[in-house]
C-alpha cells in the first residue's frame, strides 16, 4: 500500500475471553488458542496486517506477553513490545501505543482475538480508514450487520458521521436497529493519528492521559510500572473518547466479522470450516473420544484436561457467570 506515512498496526492482547472458559484459560486466553487450522486467532491478526503496516506493536500484559513472543519469534516478526503489569483498559493501553510512536505516525488499533474474512473487503476499509485519519480523524470501524446480534455494541451513523454510540442491546432493540437500517456493529477496530488520539484524551479525559504518561515515562524497555500503573483509571477507549470527540468518523465495513467472544460465535464459525455436529446440530469441542448426545439439541460439549462444559448454543453469553462464580471461589481452573 504505498503512503508515505508510517503506518503502525498495535495489536491489544489483554483480555482473558471469560465467555469461552473452560477452553480460554488465564495462562492461555483465547486469542493464543491454536483452534482454526492449527493457528491462533493472534497469528491470523498479525499476519493480516502484515503487508499493510510497517511497524508491529504489541500492547500486552505481564501474564501473556511470553505467549506473544513465541508466535512471532515463529514468524520471524519484529514488533515493538509494551508490557502492561496490570489491565487498565483499553484507553490507557491505545494511550501507550501513542506515547511510543511519532504524533504523525498513523496507528491501526485492532484487538487480537477476531475473525475476518474477505480480505479485500478489509483492506478497502484499512485504506479508507487510513485516508480519513490523515486528515486528523479518529475513525472507527462499523461492520454491516447480518442479524441481531446481542453480544456486540451498535454505531448509529449517517454516512460516515457517527450520530451515537450504543451498548449492547436486548434482542427487541437490536431486531429494531436492524431494520432501522443506519446501525452497524462496533468492531472495536480504530485508525487515527497518535497524535490527535492523544490530543483528544487529554482533554476529554486529563486523568487518564496525565497518569497514563507518567507511567510511560517511566516505562523500562517498554514494561510498565506497576504502582504507577495502578493509578491509571480504568476506561474503555469508547468512554474516555471515542463518544465525546467531535473528530470522529465511522468507515462501515462489509468483511464479515466475529469477535469470537461466546461459544455460539465459534460454533457458528466452525460449522463453517467443516467442523463435525450431528443431526440434531450438537457439537463436540477439545476431544475426539466419542461422544454421543441422546435427545438433545444444539448443544456444545467442551472438554478439557480439568473441566468440562456442557452448555445450549443460545445461551453462550451465560458461560461468563461460571467463570465469574470460579473467580469468587479463587480457582485453579481459571488459571
Amino acid at each position: 500500500m504505498e503512503n508515505k506515512q508510517s503506518i503502525t498496526h498495535v495489536i491489544l492482547t489483554g483480555g482473558v475471553g471469560s465467555r469461552l472458559w473452560p477452553l480460554s484459560r488465564k495462562s492461555k486466553p483465547k486469542q493464543y488458542l491454536e483452534l482454526f487450522d492449527g493457528k491462533s486467532l493472534f497469528e491470523m491478526t498479525v499476519e493480516r496486517n502484515r503487508n499493510i503496516a510497517d511497524t508491529v506493536m504489541v500492547v500486552g500484559n505481564i501474564d501473556n506477553c511470553h505467549l506473544s513472543k513465541k508466535v512471532l519469534e515463529k514468524s520471524h516478526t519484529s514488533y515493538i513490545d509494551i508490557v502492561e503489569s496490570t489491565p487498565r483498559n483499553t484507553a490507557a493501553a491505545i494511550a501507550f501505543a501513542a506515547f511510543a510512536s511519532a504524533p504523525d505516525a498513523i496507528l491501526i488499533v485492532t484487538p487480537s482475538d477476531h475473525i475476518i474474512d474477505d480480505m479485500e473487503a478489509y483492506e478497502t476499509a484499512i485504506q479508507e480508514a487510513v485516508a480519513k485519519a490523515s486528515q486528523g480523524y479518529i475513525v472507527t470501524f462499523g461492520i454491516i450487520p447480518t442479524k441481531p446480534e446481542t453480544g456486540y455494541g451498535y454505531i448509529e451513523r449517517k454516512g460516515d458521521d457517527v450520530i451515537s454510540f450504543r451498548e449492547k442491546p436486548n434482542k427487541v432493540t437490536a431486531t429494531d436497529f436492524i431494520a432501522k437500517g443506519n446501525f452497524l456493529w462496533n468492531s472495536g477496530m480504530f485508525c487515527f493519528k497518535a497524535g490527535v488520539y492523544l490530543n483528544e484524551l487529554k482533554f476529554f479525559t486529563p486523568d487518564v492521559y496525565e497518569k497514563s504518561k507518567t507511567a510511560w515515562d517511566a516505562n523500562r524497555d517498554g514494561n510498565l510500572d506497576l504502582d504507577l500503573s495502578l493509578e491509571i483509571p480504568s476506561i474503555s477507549i469508547d468512554y474516555a473518547v471515542m463518544e465525546r470527540s467531535k473528530k470522529i468518523k465511522v468507515v462501515s465495513s462489509k468483511f464479515a466479522w466475529s469477535d469470537l467472544g461466546s461459544f455460539e460465535s465459534v460454533y457458528d464459525y466452525l460449522v463453517s470450516t467443516g467442523h463435525p455436529v450431528d443431526k440434531n446440530g450438537n457439537m463436540v469441542i477439545g476431544t475426539n473420544n466419542y461422544t454421543a448426545f441422546v435427545g438433545l439439541k444444539n448443544t456444545i460439549f467442551v472438554s478439557t484436561d480439568t473441566a468440562n462444559l456442557i452448555l445450549q448454543k443460545e445461551r453462550s453469553q451465560d458461560v461468563k457467570n461460571i467463570y465469574n462464580e470460579l473467580e469468587r471461589g479463587n480457582s485453579d481452573l481459571l488459571s
